[in-house]
């Protein structure tokens, strides 16, 4: 089956062409700015200037056309609330026009099924670590069920508020795993990791008084606020391991680009039996690829939305997705 998957959930419009269990092209724009973060405003607009474009070359880097499509799958929830709104609109008229099923998926459970395919790893627990969500998430009892997360800040919205207080632009953790390769001194920053949750609040705050201090070297800051925050996220995937039984580890998100983070996974699944797969960095930040592959899983396990069931819901968590593929 060939399906176009579509991707507008924050700062990234996605589009790709998948048939069957092969991804053939994967085209994104993504929004970015100097200063600000994201601005919804803007964020739509960026959307709107290039979302046809962004389309028409994944259709064309596949070799197929919209006569071709079979299926048309888009982020649901959750997100931004107006940049959702986008993406359905965009996929509701695509479906009608051309006379195709339409789906609505999961954004989080995509970021986890893609992983799946493209590890291979059966039943792993996924570090899901981006600009609004951090959590621990498992498949338990039917459901993929939500072990840990953050209590206030997600840790990609904490890396890029870090960022603009040291002047850099959106997004900024990229800069910032540049910087921390260059610094040479660790400063003690608060830990805060409670049980199977963390939060950065406090850390924001602890920052945001040093670097007004002036007295610290901002290389120096990256590096600690690097090990600092993934020491947590780390100790909290290992208690995920450890309690549900599980034997394998993927991190997905845009965070889980960071190589530094990579690393720390890889020596702690290795320290206790596990395995650790990294993925590729186009698959592992927001991209329409695993909107196409969990629309298709949905697809096959319950068949099409109708119309009227594809309004999008901004705050639907994790563990309230039906899994009926698995």
């Amino acid at each position: 089956m060939i399906v176009l998957g579509l991707e507008s959930t924050a700062h990234t419009f996605g589009a790709s062409i998948m048939d069957n269990n092969k991804i053939i092209s994967s085209e994104n724009a993504m929004f970015t700015t100097e200063e600000g973060g994201m601005i919804p405003k803007l964020i739509i607009e960026h959307h709107l200037e290039n979302f046809d474009k962004v389309i028409r070359t994944a259709l064309k880097n596949a070799g197929k056309s919209m006569k071709d499509v079979e299926l048309v799958s888009f982020s649901q929830s959750p997100g931004i609330g107006s940049v959702l709104q986008l993406g359905a609109v965009i996929a509701r008229s695509l479906a009608l026009k051309n006379k195709i099923p339409i789906i609505g998926v999961n954004h989080c459970v995509a970021h986890l099924e893609i992983a799946r395919l493209l590890t291979g790893f059966e039943d792993p627990v996924m570090l899901y670590v981006s600009g609004a969500n951090t959590q621990i998430i498992a498949f338990q009892e039917g459901k993929y069920r939500v072990f840990g997360e953050t209590l206030d800040m997600g840790a990609g919205n904490f890396i890029d508020h870090f960022g603009r207080l040291i002047g850099l632009g959106f997004p900024a953790g990229k800069k910032i795993e540049e910087s921390a390769l260059k610094g040479k001194n660790f400063v003690e920053l608060p830990y805060n990791v409670k049980g199977m949750d963390v939060n950065f609040g406090g850390l924001y705050t602890n920052l945001k008084q040093k670097i007004e201090s002036k007295q610290y070297n901002i290389n120096d800051l990256c590096y600690s606020v690097q090990e600092t925050v993934f020491a947590e996220l780390v100790e909290i995937s290992e208690r995920a391991l450890a309690h549900c039984s599980k034997k394998e580890l993927v991190v997905a998100g845009g965070v889980g680009c960071n190589k530094r983070l990579q690393e720390m996974c890889r020596i702690m699944c290795k320290e206790r039996g596990a395995k650790f797969k990294p993925l590729p960095a186009e698959y592992a930040a927001d991209n329409a690829a695993m909107i196409a592959w969990t629309g298709l899983l949905k697809y096959d396990s319950s068949g099409a939305d109708k119309m009227e069931d594809t309004i999008i819901n901004q705050r639907t968590r994790t563990e309230e997705v039906e899994v009926a593929w698995r």
